[in-house]
């Protein structure tokens, strides 16, 4: 059996910006009445992630400085620079090099209704562009 369902975030100027939404998940999880099976999470994004990682303050600093420096937002894009952008598109050349290292979605197996994440680990929405708000789809398959 499938159940989908999408969940609404909504993200701040702080990018990179990393948003823990591992609870919304599991209601989503619960909700669905399932027993065991695994839960797609996945971002209808191409500015916006999701990834599986700890929570620990000073180790989201690193991964934001790392992300950063990968493709800080002042190099030159040629994408920023298309005169063909739509009126609500910011340039956003860095976003979409940062999202493509990342990735649009996790499957994470749950079993009795519960996920089954390592001790440290949590889902997070991260945001790679501006403040928005971000449609994010759960997908629950299992019996």
């Amino acid at each position: 059996m499938v159940k989908t369902g999408t969940i609404t975030i909504n993200s701040s100027n702080e990018a990179p910006e990393f948003i823990d939404i591992t609870e919304k998940v599991q209601e989503e999880v619960k909700k669905a009445g399932l027993k065991d099976g695994n839960v797609l999470v996945f971002s209808r994004h191409s500015t916006a992630a999701v990834v599986i990682q700890e929570t620990e303050q000073l180790l989201k600093d690193d991964l934001k400085n790392f992300i950063t420096a990968l493709s800080p937002k002042e190099r030159k894009y040629k994408h920023t620079d298309c005169p063909d952008h739509i009126a609500d598109q910011m340039p956003n050349g860095h976003s979409h090099c940062q999202h493509i290292l990342l990735g649009s979605s996790e499957i994470i197996p749950f079993v009795d209704r519960e996920l089954m994440l390592g001790t440290y680990q949590r889902i997070f929405l991260v945001e790679l562009d501006r403040a928005r708000r971000r449609e994010i789809v759960i997908q629950v398959t299992g019996e």
